[in-house]
């Protein structure tokens, strides 16, 4: 069909990457034309292949889907991309707003809520999944009672991904390489994000990242 949206998805995942695709292609508008395994396979994708539309998993390995919603919405502005996760968590949710995707979507209810977030991504509207309302507001109260809060994000793209790969057990020279930085870089990179998130040490990062949908749990 000449008017199917073309849609880029990227998952680490064979088999729920062929599970999405049957779910989107078993509508006549809808074509999968491209196929990434993790975030940045997908951001190369997108310099080549012609799309209308971003499916990304929010963890994979590499780049996040966050990590490469950010990327994407930055070198294509206007191209829409939609985050598909696991976790219900509004977290995730809002981080997935702050990258630039247009709506976010259980994949425990993808085969009832996915057709509908493209097509809405697609008019340029943006999709809430139904138990998002209820999940923050519950959150909001546990939180008060506690006396917590939600802190804001105040790491940049480049931190996020040093943070990323110090979750994952890299090591400076690793990590370095993996970004082609110096091991001296990296080391400053680390001790702003420590000063940043009040934190004191890898363990504390790592639980950070695992909540800010970095790395998975």
């Amino acid at each position: 069909m000449a008017d199917q949206v073309r849609i880029l998805l990227a998952d680490d995942h064979a088999l729920v990457r062929q599970g999405v695709r049957m779910i989107l292609e078993a509508q006549p508008d809808l074509a999968v034309v491209a196929e990434a395994g993790d975030g940045a396979e997908a951001v190369e994708l997108v310099r080549t292949v012609e799309v209308d539309l971003v499916v990304l998993d929010v963890a994979m390995p590499r780049m996040t889907g966050l990590q490469a919603a950010r990327e994407i919405t930055r070198r294509r502005e206007g191209l829409p991309v939609l985050i598909l996760s696991m976790h219900d968590n509004e977290q995730y949710f809002f981080e997935s707003l702050k990258a630039g995707a247009s709506g976010y979507v259980l994949k425990s209810v993808a085969d009832q809520d996915l057709v509908d977030a493209c097509r809405a991504a697609i008019r340029g509207e943006s999709f809430v999944y139904p138990g998002v309302m209820s999940t923050l507001v519950r959150s909001y109260l546990e939180r008060m009672r506690r006396g917590e809060r939600v802190p804001e994000t105040v790491l940049t793209g480049r931190e996020d991904q040093v943070l990323k790969l110090i979750a994952e057990g890299q090591s400076t020279r690793d990590i370095a390489t993996a970004l082609t930085i110096s091991p001296k870089t990296v080391e400053r990179h680390r001790a702003n994000i420590l000063a940043k998130l009040g934190m004191r040490d890898r363990t504390q990062l790592t639980r950070y990242a695992i909540r800010a949908g970095l790395v998975e749990p």
